[in-house]
């Protein structure tokens, strides 16, 4: 299976910035590993707004998927209570 190339909006860069070091390394592995598999068990997809969400402890990772082009938009990244904003 090909890999999927992974995209994030400036927002995302902003909000890791704010996240723990040792969160951040799980997050970003978490997000590495969406190239592979976007749609790892424990993957949601959010009712309505055709985006995926995981989770990684009290962080959530929510992204789009493009399967035709093998993209995955990262939209959002943040603490569980602020993330769906």
């Amino acid at each position: 299976m090909a890999g999927y190339e992974i995209l994030f909006k400036e927002l995302v860069y902003k909000e890791l910035k704010s996240v723990p070091k040792t969160d951040l390394n799980k997050i970003l592995s978490k997000i590495e590993r969406l190239a592979d598999d976007p749609r790892p068990t424990g993957s949601q997809k959010l009712t309505g707004f055709g985006l995926y969400r995981i989770r990684q402890g009290q962080y959530r990772i929510v992204y789009s998927i493009q399967d035709n082009e093998l993209l995955i938009h990262g939209v959002n990244v943040g603490h569980r209570k602020d993330v769906y904003r």
